[in-house]
């Protein structure tokens, strides 16, 4: 399949790395020169943790061949059976291209947006409307499996079938959804986590590794194995129930800022980046950091797959 990937980011050269991964030709573009020359070098370096985990045998002289990167928007989109979007969550920026792409594009051609909060339906040409659909992914995609699919009101039935089986064929754990709704499930369930984690860090009751410690240790070491559901079930539904009417736990406050965010942010520890933010990081560089991360991740990916899922 020829597919090109609009946006060159954070998402966007990962997302050419997946789909290539996946047995796809890509063509990778993005309007900022910058980015769009330093995405082989991210592809590369992602390439190589997973060469040195053994999970690719493929080296950089086949990156080089199955990825290429262009400026202009037209060449990208020549034969393009798929079209990734994964500009930033802006509605004019994608307005504008999604009417660039109405024009430059084959007609048959699958369009599949990235976007994690914004609607891009009505962003999206009538002319393209049934077969506009939603590929949501999780960064770093090549290493987080989990993709969101939603079909545009005016979709092709067929579409988010055969997103699903395209990408569940790579390996990944494709979800079609019934509609849309901004954050998909799984950010939905981390924007309230978040809420009450940092309400609980802005009053003072835990630092910001007693929280993490309590989350990896406590509420994550069965959430691989059992998922939250089936967890309700081994619990008993019946407490569930009288949980939810007694109002054990009560619900996270609504909040638009944290106070110790705002200060870290103040300090310039604005998180990896910046080389601090919960956690000193002691000079290492972000690539480094990314490195060990992905390393770490790709070993959890081994465990679990050698230990399985309860959940079909």
């Amino acid at each position: 399949m020829q597919v090109a990937v609009l946006g060159a980011g954070l998402m966007g050269h990962a997302l050419a790395l997946v789909h290539a991964l996946g047995g796809c030709r890509v063509r990778l573009t993005d309007t900022h020169a910058p980015t769009l020359a330093r995405a082989p070098s991210l592809m590369s370096a992602a390439l190589a943790t997973l060469r040195e985990a053994g999970e690719t045998p493929h080296d950089d002289a086949w990156l080089a061949r199955t990825i290429t990167t262009h400026a202009d928007l037209g060449e990208t989109l020549e034969g393009a059976e798929l079209v990734v979007e994964a500009i930033t969550e802006d509605p004019d920026a994608k307005r504008a291209l999604f009417a660039a792409v109405d024009g430059l594009a084959p007609a048959d051609a699958i369009i599949a947006s990235n976007t994690s909060y914004l609607d891009p339906f009505p962003l999206i040409p009538e002319a393209r409307q049934h077969r506009a659909a939603i590929a949501h992914w999780y960064t770093p995609p090549y290493l987080v499996d989990l993709v969101d699919i939603v079909a545009g009101p005016s979709c092709d039935p067929t579409i988010p079938l055969a997103l699903r089986d395209l990408y569940a064929g790579m390996g990944k754990r494709p979800i079609v959804m019934r509609k849309f709704v901004p954050g998909f499930i799984a950010n939905r369930i981390q924007a309230v986590v978040s809420m009450e984690l940092y309400a609980l860090l802005d009053d003072g009751v835990a630092d910001a590794a007693e929280i993490d410690a309590a989350v990896i240790h406590g509420l994550s070491l069965r959430m691989p194995l059992l998922g939250h559901m089936m967890k309700a079930d081994f619990t008993g539904l019946t407490l569930t129930q009288k949980a939810l009417a007694t109002a054990m736990v009560p619900p996270p406050p609504q909040r638009k800022a944290s106070t110790t965010i705002d200060a870290l942010i103040a300090e310039g520890a604005t998180g990896v980046a910046s080389g601090r933010g919960f956690y000193d990081y002691g000079g290492r560089t972000p690539a480094d950091l990314f490195a060990e991360r992905d390393r770490k991740l790709l070993a959890l990916k081994r465990a679990l797959r050698d230990i399985g899922s309860m959940v079909p």
